[in-house]
């Protein structure tokens, strides 16, 4: 009887010195385990980005037009309203490499006026990069003219400071600026603010509105020679010399239908319908062919508002129309089910695509009327000396002109 309570109580002690090992067991896995997740915590994240993704910004130019808006400019002015569209319709055809059409925008600064703030050294931006040709009209259209100081270097500074320029290598960086007063006004060393652009590899081209050699002596050339740009001297005064084709009230009848093909939606849908047919306006207001240059724009891929557009919205793969608000819907589509939306959206695009590849193929034609019948330096003058600079530094990236 002994000698079996003795074995009972071995045998519970061995239970225990068990369960007791079972237990430590358990608890230092259980820590060694959570160090281990800690450690692999506390090691650094790495993010794998492909080419691919990398590749995504590498054809965008991007181009700041810093303009001088002091008393005399009024002529400067009217040219870059008159001109922008021959700058969109350039780029409208250009390809980097053999296959990738680059995105264009465009951003604009005012220097020089008296109405600017003195503490900012009467500079102001007047719009940030920006892909959106009716705003890029719209901003130009609001330009004034008033007398002030003109401070290139300090401008250029500004520009360069409150752009975003990136650091992709393959994008095309350029700023023209132009004015009529010596070049290294100011207290910023123009000098320093150019060294500036060569770092962030943004090229800067230089318009003197005037005679070529004031424009040297004033340094307006140098200021262009220290980062591999364009020097040119303008006559910003000139008349620009519009030719007449046949074609042209075609192209402005297809324009008035082109609009029709927009749908609106959103918060800001309406304004934006409204502001394209105000940029015609603006457009007709100066000369017909001023409408046809626009016109041409917007039968180009650059013209894209899917931010308000729905046809242009619908071209993303990641849209979708449930997704929209319905107070958010123009009246059209309001009531409709999603598949009625879909088709009326479909039949609008189709009617777009047919409408801008009129206006492009009679486009071809004008253009071919204009070169038999223009004289050779009848163009603008603020257009030439852009699309010149533009073709020579864009040919450096690999770009290429074709349809």
């Amino acid at each position: 009887m002994r000698e079996l309570k003795l074995n009972l109580i071995l045998m519970k002690k061995t239970t225990q010195i068990l369960a007791l090992l079972l237990l430590t067991f358990a608890v230092t896995s259980s820590y060694a385990g959570d160090l281990e997740v800690k450690n692999k915590h506390t090691e650094p994240i790495v993010t794998q980005t492909s080419t691919k993704d990398k590749k995504k910004d590498n054809n965008t130019v991007k181009i700041a037009l810093l303009l001088d808006t002091s008393n005399s400019m009024d002529g400067l002015i009217n040219q870059a309203k008159a001109q922008l569209w021959d700058i969109v319709n350039k780029f409208a055809h250009a390809r980097c490499g053999n296959d990738v059409r680059p995105d264009l925008q465009i951003a604009l600064y005012q220097y020089g006026n008296d109405n600017l703030s003195s503490r900012e050294g009467y500079i102001q931006q007047v719009l940030n990069f920006s892909g959106d040709l009716d705003e890029i009209s719209e901003k130009l259209f609001s330009l004034t003219t008033n007398g002030g100081e003109e401070y290139c270097g300090e401008v250029i500074q500004t520009s360069l400071k409150q752009l975003e320029w990136g650091q992709n290598p393959d994008n095309l960086k350029m700023i023209f600026i132009a004015g009529n007063e010596p070049f290294n006004q100011g207290k910023l060393n123009y000098e320093d603010a150019l060294c500036n652009a060569k770092e962030k590899d943004v090229i800067v081209n230089t318009i003197f509105c005037g005679n070529y050699d004031q424009g040297i002596t004033s340094y307006w050339k140098n200021g262009a020679s220290l980062t591999g740009g364009e020097y040119v001297a303008i006559d910003h005064n000139r008349q620009v010399v519009h030719i007449e084709t046949p074609y042209d009230k075609v192209i402005i009848e297809l324009n008035s239908k082109l609009n029709n093909t927009y749908i609106s939606y959103g918060k800001m849908g309406s304004a934006k319908l409204a502001s394209q047919s105000v940029q015609d306006d603006n457009a007709m207001e100066m000369n017909e062919a001023i409408v046809v240059k626009r016109a041409v724009s917007k039968s180009s891929r650059l013209y894209n508002n899917k931010t308000w557009d729905l046809v242009d919205a619908a071209d993303d793969a990641e849209f979708e129309i449930e997704e929209i608000e319905a107070d958010e819907l123009p009246k059209e589509l309001k009531n409709k089910s999603n598949a009625e939306m879909k088709k009326y959206i479909s039949d609008k695009k189709n009617e777009r695509i047919k409408i801008q590849k009129e206006i492009q193929e009679l486009n071809k034609k004008r253009e071919a009327y204009i070169a038999k019948n223009q004289d050779k330096d009848s163009n603008g003058e603020l257009e030439n000396a852009m699309l010149n600079a533009i073709k020579k530094q864009a040919e450096k990236k690999n770009y290429t002109w074709q349809e």
